[in-house]
Formats: C-alpha cells, structure tokens, sequence
C-alpha cells in the first residue's frame, strides 16, 4: 500500500468503460497483457487479493524500459488485458491510457525490475499466512515439501514503510540479489520470473509453505530449527521453478479462467 492521494472521481471515471488495446500494440505485447490479466484473476481466485492494493508488473517485450502494471482503484478481479497501464521506470504512463496508476506503488517493483535477474515478472501479495510468516523471527521454515523448493532461492527484505522511500526498490532489489523468492518482513510476499506463468508457480509454492506452517504451528509438537531438517525432507531435490514447470502449468490455468471468466483476455 503506498501513501498517495489520487483523484476519487478520476478513479471511479475509469472503471465505466474498457477500449480495446489489441490493435494499438505488438502481438508480443497482447500477449503479456492477457498473461498478467490472467495473472491478476488467478490470484484473485486464490484468495490472494487485497482489495486494491498490491501490485504484480510485467516488462514489455522490445521496450526494456516500459512496462505493464494494474490501473489503481481497481480489484484484482476487474483486470482486463486492455486495463492494464504502459508505464516508465518511473511509474509515469507512457501512453495515452485513461485509467489511473498509482507511481508509489509500481516504486519497489522498478528497482527490481532493472537489477534483478529473471525479473522480467513481479507478483507481491499482503495475504494472511505470507505476512503471518513475514512476521516470525526464524521466517519461514523447512518443515515441508513446498517449503524445501523455497528455502534455497528465498530473500528477506527487512521492512522499510509503505512505500515511503523512493530508493526502497534498489534496497530491496540489492537483498533479493539472484534469488527468485522474497519475504518482506511485517508486510508479505513476492516472486520474480521469466515470464508470468513462473513468477505465479513459484508464488503459489511460497504461498502453500506459508499456509502449511502457520496450520502446523496451531498444532502440538512442531519441528523447531535447532533440531536439524528431518531426513525426509533433507533428501528432497530441489527442482527448478522455470520453464518446464510454467508452460504445464500455465495453458491448464487459463483453461479454468476461460471457464470461470473470459473477460480478462478484452
């Protein structure tokens, strides 16, 4: 959530009517657009909204310095490929798009976005088990499946504010380093991919390890670290979180969307 003040009116003007994008930009921009608008609507779906805050962006193939993120004011399950907003690396609009951004809001995705590897795609979501472990001393912990694909590639970020200061995406782009998983401490999650398909696999993994241990945390006789990962868990191999794992995933995911609701693709 980010300390702005945008103009009510010009919120709620923009929401009345969706103009068509598909003619105006490059194929290869369409798509990005239908995959982040999916993107948004299967977290959506997931239960991983927060009303109108929380950001996920995407880089604009060709223009390495444009990219792709939601008009503000606008819940997860509104978002339409034509919705979404071309902004600079600064969060101001590069064309003529009548909906609203929200430019501290798009601020730590930018550093992100120019010194991360992969991060070609950014997800952050404030859900309520992420934040839940964001806020435990140890993080989250080895205790399960998921969370042994996590540890390895996983960052912490210590919170620095809801967007007060403008370097906070170097900042946080400088702790994230070459990892693909991030735990911003007191406030949630997020991932970076390649693409849109592997920033939300490997959210949905981070996701189900954050759910699993706050669950066994409300139950007796938890694993604790000090007591060393349990051999079952110590001999899983690790897989790799791009590609292959993606493109299964992702045809099978927009399937189900088409069915539940097409209208992300306008």
């Amino acid at each position: 959530m980010a300390n702005v003040v945008m103009n009510v009116e010009e919120i709620r003007a923009s929401s009345s009517e969706i103009r068509s994008m598909k003619s105006q930009v490059s194929p290869e921009e369409w798509a990005l657009r239908q995959d982040l608008a999916a993107l948004y609507r299967l977290a959506d779906l997931a239960g991983w909204s927060d009303l109108i805050f929380t950001h996920f962006s995407a880089r604009v193939p060709g223009e390495d310095m444009h990219f792709l993120i939601n008009p503000y004011g606008w819940l997860f399950e509104e978002i339409t490929a034509s919705s979404l907003v071309k902004v600079d690396v600064h969060g101001q609009k590069v064309d003529d798009s009548p909906y609203p951004v929200n430019p501290a809001g798009f601020a730590i995705h930018a550093g992100i976005h120019t010194q991360c590897k992969d991060a070609h795609c950014i997800m952050h979501l404030h859900t309520h088990d992420g934040t839940g472990v964001s806020a435990q001393e140890d993080g989250l912990l080895p205790i399960s499946q998921q969370a042994m694909v996590v540890c390895a590639d996983l960052a912490y970020y210590d919170y620095g504010g809801p967007g007060h200061h403008s370097d906070e995406g170097t900042m946080m782009a400088e702790a994230i380093g070459d990892k693909h998983f991030a735990i911003l401490r007191n406030h949630g999650t997020l991932t970076v991919g390649r693409t849109c398909a592997d920033a939300f696999i490997r959210m949905h993994f981070l996701e189900q390890a954050c759910s699993f241990q706050i669950r066994a945390q409300a139950g007796r006789g938890i694993w604790q670290p000090n007591q060393g990962v349990p051999k079952v868990l110590a001999d899983i191999s690790i897989p790799a979180l791009d590609g292959p794992v993606g493109e299964l995933s992702w045809p099978a995911l927009l399937r189900k969307l088409d069915r539940v609701d097409p209208t992300y693709r306008n």
